[in-house]
């Protein structure tokens, strides 16, 4: 007899019936359901209920005819009033509605000014119970409800399918309901189908990213970079970019390459793959927030060439040491984000969150769709019923005009900012603006001059087909902040919870960092990634240059492929001889003051979280020469990853290279795998390579 049954209830079961459990758990949970008959039935029941669920719908009509529901007639009176005939019918439908049981009350979103703000704050402290003023909006705002926690039958704890948004049994009931509510407001049928099957809809390659069933076309967007070349040392010695600890690249691949399609080269950024990892670097001592850990090796596929890596940790913050908070979550609700893997993940995220904030922490909660609205006005976490409530009752609908949002979301962080404490927005959303402010120019600008308030920004990007993957970036990296993709809730646990200090508290701002080179050691190098956040040489000294943001607990990698001097490049071709300068002058700029035995000095500056003054750090390293198999462990998984992203992307610099090459060397860094990602990357790459045969 098995000792240990497992639940029926157990969301494992659905996950393990759909094919989409984790690798790394798959194993043990065989283990366990080969001792227990029950749990196998179950699993053989709920397959046996999504092939005739999704048997039915592939026979379902494009459109489904109208329901005789007597809800839809929740519209103004006036509406029906348009000719006699309207009315007669709308007296009729009328007095079946009145004896229809009412299964949910909607609540209207309404823009509140920021002194209304102030004042419902002011009040919650002093327990006084106010109302909120009705301000017009520009535009009308949409039709966002919310349903009341009493939906038994739709409760969110009903969802079994987790980490990759399929739903069960229980949920394909609940959606059924809320597919008749939501044609309350005029939202067709067809429209909500996709709601209720145990499975999303497949996936169809569609411009090099990806489209799913129902959708038209595909709109996700990626900027552009073309991959760094070689450069001269005796040209330009130094090199300089500000650091990036997004991780959003690799998530947004590994929903790429899941769904067994090639991403798109732009959406390979090789920096965010190889920072998407922590590795064991030393921890910073004394009162700088970070320390600096240097390792150079031959290059795995250049072997001729050197693998210079600079890894940069923060200081870690614990959730006790961590000043309190001040969060506003800014939630897109326009209709784009009607999708399992939209809103309803974005609410599994953030309750995730609320839970692990304190009692001490407060939040808020500004949604918007045409207009913005405010759905929970600053509240402590003491609270956390309350917040949770709110969150639950977000619902999806309308266009898209983030600009209002945003106004509205640093508007209330402002009003309840707490000085030496973590002032953040947290943006969720796909980053489909439709309206108001939309190009990412105009939104990018907003971001600047909301950044100067000293509240700090994260991106959280979710779903598919609509992505603008571009525009989230640049926001983050302007609001000082930080961008992640969320896939799963397994992507949103670690990014909220197990990474919540790197997450929220910024311990470092404006980081650069500027390598020198020594010319008799070196004769050209390549960054490896990083291609839109490179600075020129002067940026380094200019205070007023903006660049990127370190969390507690952070770790930041860079590479550089380093060609040692007397080696000859021909991919880095020389320029004419100089009109007005003399080679010997040249010869003599070009050449070292002195014989020195290091390789270069990695230089980085930073500011304070509330600082408007850099400070200066230097780190020399010399070349010991060192074969990559001598290499530490960590060094060999980081080129690893960054082999990976080569060859997705197709670099022009990753010659012979291999993903079996690239496994070799990330097994070689599976000593140092907490939390499994390292083993998750490796089922990536042999995924990968099936694919890319």
């Amino acid at each position: 007899m098995n000792p240990n049954p497992i639940s029926q209830d157990d969301p494992r079961l659905t996950l393990y019936a759909l094919g989409e459990m984790e690798p790394r758990e798959l194993a043990e949970f065989e283990m366990l359901l080969a001792q227990d008959a029950a749990a196998r039935q179950a699993v053989a029941e709920i397959r046996a209920t999504v092939a005739t669920v999704t048997a039915a719908l592939e026979h379902e009509p494009a459109e489904a005819p109208a329901k005789p529901a007597a809800r839809v007639l929740r519209f103004p009176q006036a509406y029906f009033m348009i000719s006699g005939l309207a009315a007669a019918c709308f007296a009729v439908f009328y007095v079946y509605w009145q004896n229809q049981p009412r299964e949910w009350e909607t609540k209207q979103l309404i823009e509140v000014p920021l002194t209304a703000a102030k004042e419902i704050k002011e009040g919650r402290e002093a327990g006084a119970i106010m109302a909120l003023p009705v301000v017009p909006s520009p535009v009308p705002v949409p039709a966002v409800t919310m349903g009341r926690a009493d939906m038994a039958s739709a409760s969110q704890e009903q969802a079994v399918a987790l980490d990759k948004f399929e739903v069960g049994e229980a949920r394909s009931a609940a959606n059924a309901v809320e597919g008749a509510r939501r044609q309350e407001y005029g939202r067709p049928a067809a429209m909500m189908a996709k709601a209720s099957r145990a499975a999303p809809a497949p996936a169809m390659a569609f411009g090099g990213g990806v489209q799913t069933a129902g959708k038209d076309f595909n709109t996700e967007a990626y900027g552009y970079r073309r991959d760094n070349g070689y450069l001269r040392v005796a040209d330009q010695p130094l090199s300089t970019f500000a650091v990036d600890v997004d991780t959003a690249s690799y998530a947004n691949v590994r929903r790429f390459l899941t769904q067994k399609q090639r991403p798109p080269a732009d959406a390979v950024r090789i920096e965010e793959l190889v920072n998407y990892f922590p590795y064991r670097y030393a921890p910073p001592a004394g009162s700088v927030p970070f320390a600096a850990s240097l390792e150079v090796a031959s290059a795995p596929w250049a072997p001729e060439h050197r693998l210079v890596r600079i890894g940069l940790k923060g200081r870690e913050v614990s959730d006790a040491q961590r000043p309190a908070a001040n969060l506003v979550f800014l939630l897109d609700v326009s209709g784009s984000m009607d999708e399992p893997n939209k809103l309803p993940l974005v609410k599994q995220s953030l309750r995730l969150l609320v839970n692990k904030l304190r009692p001490d922490d407060r939040v808020a909660i500004a949604v918007y769709a045409g207009a913005s609205g405010l759905a929970l006005p600053s509240t402590t976490v003491a609270h956390k019923a309350e917040i949770l409530d709110a969150i639950e009752r977000l619902d999806a609908g309308g266009s898209t005009n983030g600009a209002m949002g945003i106004h509205l979301a640093y508007d209330l962080a402002k009003a309840n900012f707490i000085p030496g404490g973590v002032n953040r927005v947290i943006l969720a959303t796909d980053g489909d603006f439709n309206v108001g402010p939309a190009s990412e120019g105009e939104l990018v600008r907003l971001i600047e001059e909301k950044a100067r308030s000293g509240v700090f920004l994260s991106v959280l990007g979710f779903g598919m087909g609509n992505l603008k993957d571009s525009t989230l970036e640049q926001l983050a990296d302007k609001g000082n902040g930080n961008y992640a993709y969320i896939d799963t809730l397994a992507e949103a646990r670690k990014t909220l919870v197990e990474q919540a200090g790197g997450t929220l508290v910024t311990i470092a701002k404006d980081v650069k960092i500027q390598v020198e080179f020594n010319p008799a050691r070196v004769s050209a190098y390549r960054l490896i990634g990083y291609e839109n956040r490179l600075l020129a040489k002067e940026d380094f000294n200019n205070d007023k240059v903006d660049a990127g943001e370190i969390g507690a607990g952070h770790t930041v990698t860079a590479l550089y492929e380093v060609v040692p001097a007397g080696v000859e490049l021909e991919a880095a071709p020389g320029v004419d001889p100089l009109k007005y300068r003399k080679p010997a002058a040249a010869a003599a700029d070009a050449a070292p003051a002195a014989p020195s035995p290091e390789l270069l000095t990695v230089k980085i500056r930073y500011k304070e979280p509330a600082g408007d003054i850099s400070s200066k750090l230097e780190f020399p390293l010399v070349d010991a020469g060192a074969r990559f198999a001598d290499a530490s462990p960590d060094f060999k998984f980081a080129a690893a990853v960054a082999g990976f992203g080569m060859v997705l992307r197709d670099s022009p610099h990753q010659g012979q290279l291999t993903l079996a090459s690239v496994a070799e060397w990330g097994r070689a860094g599976l000593d140092q795998d907490a939390g499994g990602y390292r083993a998750e990357f490796l089922s990536l790459v042999d995924g990968a390579a099936l694919l890319l045969r």
